[in-house]
């Protein structure tokens, strides 16, 4: 059973496995036809049943197909989180809190000094860059599953009616997120031709991180590089990646999120995973609440 797409989650080479078609349809796009063995599709909400145990899964807000996976057996009903966000995104379906006895959460950020900020300011940030700098080319890091189109959904919210071009690494979710109905407007190949030298200057490229740190970056119009992570919060982190423009932009909760949300659904235990493990776990035995690291080992977040 897998909660969405991302390759820290996500691996191919299962014998059989179930999840939601989008994250179905975004794993056969990331790693192949031949995926896995056999796979099963899962509706929200859909009450399934998996050699005795019943088998729910529920939006998990952090990218597109996600969800949290609700395990429950004589009475006992485990919720595992995945990946998750409680903020307004318009690429996935949002956040729906699942009481349970026990719930396993992630701790990405895990720490009382991560306080995300709106989305939309940061990208207000951009904007009012290119504003400042029209000759220069704004080439914005983001993850290729969830955050890139998220970014160019948000761009576009905020009012960029002008074509946004992309890295060819994004072009085939793009395309899928489209086919979904996620309107991402129009997408561009980000490729120079020395016949346009002009073209990029003042426009907007997104693409992975990685592709920033080679030649490709350097070909366009005095490159101002951005990253839009919530790990843009520790500056160190920026400076060392040669970020210009930092951009604040999650699909993990923050640490207010992650209390609000054990709050709301109340479990009887906490287990905690995927970051910051110690600090949340602390803050549940101060609520008299149950709670464990899972130290899981070889997990590398891609998502943010």
């Amino acid at each position: 059973m897998i909660t969405h797409g991302h390759s820290d989650h996500a691996r191919a080479g299962h014998r059989h496995v179930l999840a939601t078609r989008q994250t179905l349809d975004i794993m056969r796009i990331r790693y192949g036809e031949d995926f896995c063995e056999s796979e099963q599709g899962a509706e929200f909400g859909e009450v399934l049943d998996v050699g005795g145990v019943t088998v729910s899964f529920f939006p998990a807000g952090h990218v597109l197909g996600s969800a949290q996976i609700a395990v429950e057996k004589d009475g006992l009903r485990i919720v595992a989180s995945g990946d998750y966000k409680r903020g307004v995104d318009a690429t996935c379906a949002p956040f729906e809190p699942v009481k349970c006895d026990v719930f396993i959460t992630e701790a990405t950020f895990g720490l009382p000094v991560f306080h995300h900020p709106e989305p939309r300011g940061e990208i207000a940030k951009l904007l009012r860059s290119i504003e400042q700098f029209p000759d220069r080319t704004h080439l914005v890091g983001a993850y290729s599953l969830g955050k890139a189109q998220r970014v160019i959904r948000l761009i576009r919210d905020c009012g960029w009616d002008k074509p946004i071009y992309i890295h060819g690494a994004l072009a085939k979710l793009c395309d899928y997120y489209a086919g979904q109905g996620i309107e991402l407007g129009d997408l561009r190949p980000a490729t120079i031709d020395k016949s346009t030298p002009d073209l990029f200057k003042g426009a907007i490229v997104v693409g992975p991180p990685s592709a920033f740190q080679d030649r490709w970056a350097r070909r366009f119009n005095e490159p101002l590089i951005s990253f839009a992570s919530g790990w843009m919060m520790v500056r160190q982190r920026a400076k060392q990646g040669g970020v210009e423009l930092p951009l604040v932009i999650s699909d993990h909760c923050d640490w207010p999120e992650l209390l609000e949300t054990i709050k709301e659904i109340a479990p009887s235990e906490v287990w905690v995973t995927h970051g910051r493990e110690e600090a949340l776990v602390r803050w549940c035995e101060l609520q008299g609440l149950p709670a464990k690291p899972l130290h899981l080992v070889g997990y590398e977040d891609e998502g943010d």
